[in-house]
């Protein structure tokens, strides 16, 4: 398990910048069904398509950010008090 999440939570920089992406994705999702709604309903179909996709992106990147500092966390190791 250690090994997994050292492997998915490797670089949070790119993991941010994954779950960033995935929630512009969103607002453009949103933006889509909102313009379906007074227009056409094509507009919504596309809307949610494009939500459905910013979600899988948004929730791959918050994985990587979430392993990582799970990863962080199983391997602080505590000073030593020894004298």
């Amino acid at each position: 398990m250690n090994n997994l999440l050292a492997k998915l939570g490797q670089n949070p920089k790119r993991s941010l910048s994954i779950f960033l992406s995935g929630l512009g994705l969103f607002t453009v999702g949103l933006v889509f069904i909102a313009i379906g709604y007074f227009y056409h309903h094509f507009w919504q179909i596309l809307g949610l398509f494009i939500l459905a996709l910013a979600c899988t992106i948004a929730a791959w990147g918050y994985l990587g950010l979430f392993a990582n500092r799970w990863f962080n966390i199983l391997n602080r190791h505590s000073p030593n008090n020894r004298k």
